[in-house]
Order: structure tokens, then sequence, then C-alpha cells
């Protein structure tokens, strides 16, 4: 069973979490700024630091001009350590990234782009609770994390976050390419720090994926509602096919996706009390995020599995599913997860003992030795598909 402390922290949650959510549905929205809002007040954030704080440097980036997206992008410090032309080695130093015109070769690490919790009505990319995890996914894969701050519910209904995980993806496509442009622009010779024009004027190149972003290896990750966001960016990656290079989605980690249907599954009957996110709550928070005018919880932000959504599950990516125990949720997520395997698609199932919805992300559960294992075991997988020679441990 949960501890003590969980069941707690559990109640103490509850009951903020439906304050705020009866506050959002009384709150007028006529005329809501599109711009959108990616955070509440009410959520203790983090500080971006773009020294290797804990070994791990952060900024923060605001992508689109006409809302609200913003990622946070956490970049390990294993591109400097493997400079051996860098004489500074201190952890506080801050890192701008590449040197123009030194032509210094870089350390190439792939790109995981990761989607937040929070039903879609909360949470943040630069909460304490998601910097922390993000930090730690960055370490153990040695990748580049970059953080989503897609618009959030009521003020921006669907399809406003999956738009802004599209937005992220194709933005990822669009400084690879900016990047390349930089190196060779002017009589063939390699610039750096070349200006490129693109619709909103003059745009330079983010250094940190400039000088070390591989988005050939581009991993989605998502945890609750953001695992949602995740696979339809996965379909929608399939879709796109080549359009999309030089991104190549070549895995997905779904952590307790926020799946739902209009027909129960057991553990949705049984498990309708559980802890932190609950039934009734969450349905508070759909009734918040889907379409007012034509509600349906069989809605393809919602059911993964409804009949002919497309692309089909053959031609989806290798997909680690991370189920709780103790979520309601869960029979949804192993649903999707099984038809997955029928169709001859490595996705194998991470299920964790009395474990509950967001036990690896939460801030108040992100010490706990499950959500540790659960950052370890998912990177494990990954390896398999990120590394260039391939990585034998999987499940």
């Amino acid at each position: 069973m949960p501890s003590l402390t969980v069941k707690l922290s559990s109640i103490f949650f509850k009951f903020q979490q439906r304050h705020k959510l009866n506050n959002l549905t009384q709150a007028p929205l006529h005329n809501v700024d599109p711009f959108g809002i990616t955070s509440r007040h009410e959520e203790p954030t983090t500080p971006s630091n773009p020294s290797f704080n804990d070994g791990v440097a952060t900024k923060d980036i605001h992508i689109d001009p006409f809302s609200s997206l913003c990622v946070r992008i956490f970049l390990p410090e294993t591109v400097v350590n493997s400079n051996k032309d860098n004489d500074n080695k201190d952890a506080n130093f801050v890192y701008r990234g590449y040197c123009p015109r030194t032509g210094k070769k870089h350390k190439k690490l792939p790109v995981m782009l990761q989607f937040h919790g929070g039903a879609f009505v909360g949470g943040s990319n630069d909460s304490v609770g998601n910097d922390v995890f993000c930090r730690r996914i960055a370490k153990l894969c040695d990748v580049i994390v970059v953080a989503v701050g897609y618009r959030l519910a009521p003020e921006s209904r669907y399809p406003a976050a999956f738009e802004d995980g599209l937005k992220v993806l194709n933005w990822l496509g669009k400084q690879a390419n900016l990047a390349e442009c930089g190196r060779w622009i002017g009589n063939g010779r390699r610039r750096m720090d070349a200006h490129v024009f693109d619709g909103f004027g003059a745009s330079m190149v983010e250094p940190w994926l400039a000088a070390h972003g591989d988005p050939s290896r581009c991993v989605l990750l998502g945890g609750s509602c953001g695992a949602n966001i995740a696979d339809y960016l996965a379909r929608k990656a399939v879709e796109a096919g080549k359009l999309l290079d030089p991104v190549k989605v070549v895995a997905q980690v779904l952590m307790y996706p926020f799946f739902i249907g209009s027909d129960p599954t057991n553990s949705e009957i049984k498990l309708a009390n559980s802890y932190f996110y609950d039934k009734s709550m969450c349905m508070l928070a759909w009734k918040l995020f889907l379409p007012e005018e034509n509600f349906d919880l069989d809605h393809p932000a919602a059911n993964p599995l409804i009949p002919g959504r497309e692309p089909p599950l053959k031609f989806m990516p290798p997909t680690l599913t991370v189920v709780a125990e103790k979520d309601w949720m869960r029979d949804r997520a192993i649903a999707y997860s099984q038809e997955l395997r029928k169709v001859k698609i490595d996705a194998p199932l991470l299920e964790y003992k009395d474990a509950i919805h967001e036990f690896a992300t939460l801030n108040v559960l992100l010490q706990t030795p499950q959500a540790q294992t659960c950052a370890e075991d998912i990177a494990i997988w990954v390896k398999k598909y990120i590394s260039h020679r391939g990585h034998e441990f999987s499940y």
C-alpha cells in the first residue's frame, strides 16, 4: 500500500486541485486572449540556469510570437567534458554553445521532447517537479531534453496543446535546417554565426541545439496528459514521413497516459477514488479541455483506440508504456500497449507496484525509490534506440 506520506499528500492535493478546477469552471472566459498561459501563478517554479548546476544547464526560449508557447532546454555537462580543448571545467560557468569559426567538432546528443502532466489545466515545463525530472532524464539518457510549455485549458482548449506540440516538433526541424544553412552560407565558407531570414525577420540558430542536437534521434516522452500529446505527435510524425526530415522520431515513452473512454474499464470502476488524481477530478479537467459544443470521452485526444484512427498502429514508433498499480487510468494504457504488440511494435509495459498516477514526476514523490528506478528503467530502454551502435538492454 502507498505510504502514510502519500496518503496525506493526496488529501491535500485533491483539496487544492478541486478548489482550482472549480474556480476555473466558474471563471468568465469571454474574450479570452488567444495568447494563452503556460503555468498557474500558484504553482512553484524553478528559474533557468545556464551554468551546469547539478550536471545540467538550462535555458528558456519563447518560440512562438503569436502565443505563450515556450520551451526549456536541458543540456547535460557531458557536451563540455567531452571537449578536450575546453579548459574551463568550472560547473558554474555559463555555457553559450558553439564557438563561431573555431572549426571544432562538438558532441552530438539525441533530442528528447518532453511534455509535462497536469490534466491539461495545470503543471508547467519549469515547475519544480518537472525541472528535477528532466534533469534526471537528461543525465541518465545523456540527451538534450526540450521540455515544452504548451498552453493550458480552459484559456486554450483542444486542440491548442496538441498544436503547440506539433509546432515544437517542426521548430526542432527548422533549427536543424537553420544551423546547416548557417554553416555554409556565404561563398561556401563555414560560418556558424550567420543570420537566416524567415517570415518573422532575422533568426539565429539556437546555439545549444545547433552545436549538440541530433534531431535524427528524437524521442517523445510525456507524463499523464503529456503522454496524450506525445502519442499525437508520434502519429503526426508517421504521417509526415520524410517531410519532417531531418527530424526522425525513433521512439516514444508514455508515462501513465491520461487516456479515457466512454465505456469504463475495470480499473476505472475499482480505482475511481485513487490517490492524487481520481476519476471525478479528471472528469472536471476533461470538461475544461475538450470542445464544449461536442463533449465526447471517445474524442481522439482522449481515447487512443477509437475505430478508424489513423495512421494504423503498425506504423507507430517503438513505445514504452509506464503504468502505476493504483492508477485508475492504468487499464486503458495497458490495452493500448497490447494493441501495439499485436502488430509487432516493440511496446514493453512497465508496471510499478503500489505506485500512483504521476509517481515519477510529482514533486513530493521525486525522491522515492520508485521514481528514481522508473527514470533508470526508461533510460535503459531508450538507449536501445538512441545509441549509434544499438544497445543490448531491453525488456
